[in-house]
C-alpha cells in the first residue's frame, strides 16, 4: 500500500498552483503581443449625404428649392426653426485613419437660393479613389470586342415559335351568384 504524505501532497498542489499562476501571466503577455499583430476587421462607415465639388459648382444664386434638391439631393437636416436653411453633412470613418467630416449648408430667401457655405470638397473621382485606396489594383480588363472577335462568335440558336394560346371560351361564368 502506498504511503500517503499530506505534506508532500500540499507542496505538490502549491507548486502546481504557482505554475498555473505564472503561466497565466505569461499567456497574458503573449495575448498582448498577439493583439498588437492581429487586429479585428472594422468596416468603413459612410454616413450622410456625399456632396461633390462638381455638385456645389453647379449651384447658382436664384435657383428654386426643387432645382437645388435635384442637384444635391434631399438634405440630411431640415430644422423647423430654420426653414430657409438646409444642411448636408457627410462623415467617413475608416480603420486607422482620422474620421473625415464635411458639411454643406444652403441658405434660401423665400423659395430661391441665396447663398451656401461648404467645406473643401473632393471631386467625385477623388472620393471614389479614396474608397478604393485599401484594395489591390490589378490590370483592368478590356470590355470591348473587335470586329474579328464578334465574327468568330457562334451564331445564337434560333428560337422556336411559341405555341399558340388555346381559344377563348364562348361565354364566361357570372362573377356574382344568381339572386335567390
Amino acid at each position: 500500500m502506498p504511503d500517503f504524505d499530506p505534506l508532500r501532497t500540499r507542496l505538490t498542489l502549491l507548486a502546481l498552483a504557482s505554475a498555473a499562476v505564472a503561466g497565466c501571466s505569461s499567456l497574458d503577455g503573449a495575448s498582448h503581443s498577439i493583439a498588437s499583430i492581429v487586429t479585428p476587421y472594422k468596416i468603413d462607415v459612410v454616413q450622410g449625404n456625399f456632396v461633390s465639388k462638381e455638385q456645389v459648382d453647379a449651384l447658382v444664386a436664384g435657383m428654386p428649392r426643387e432645382q437645388v434638391r435635384g442637384i444635391l439631393g434631399s438634405p440630411l437636416l431640415v430644422s423647423v426653426f430654420h426653414a430657409d436653411r438646409w444642411d448636408y453633412v457627410f462623415t467617413f470613418r475608416r480603420q486607422g485613419i482620422e474620421p473625415q467630416q464635411r458639411r454643406v449648408t444652403v441658405f434660401f430667401k423665400g423659395n430661391v437660393l441665396d447663398h451656401f457655405e461648404a467645406d473643401p470638397l473632393p471631386t467625385e473621382a477623388e472620393f471614389v479613389a479614396s474608397l478604393d485606396s485599401g484594395r489591390k489594383t490589378g490590370k483592368v480588363p478590356i470590355l470591348e470586342m473587335t470586329e474579328e472577335q464578334l465574327k468568330a462568335l457562334p451564331a445564337p440558336p434560333a428560337k422556336a415559335a411559341p405555341e399558340p394560346l388555346p381559344p377563348l371560351p364562348a361565354s364566361y361564368p357570372p362573377l356574382e351568384p344568381a339572386a335567390r
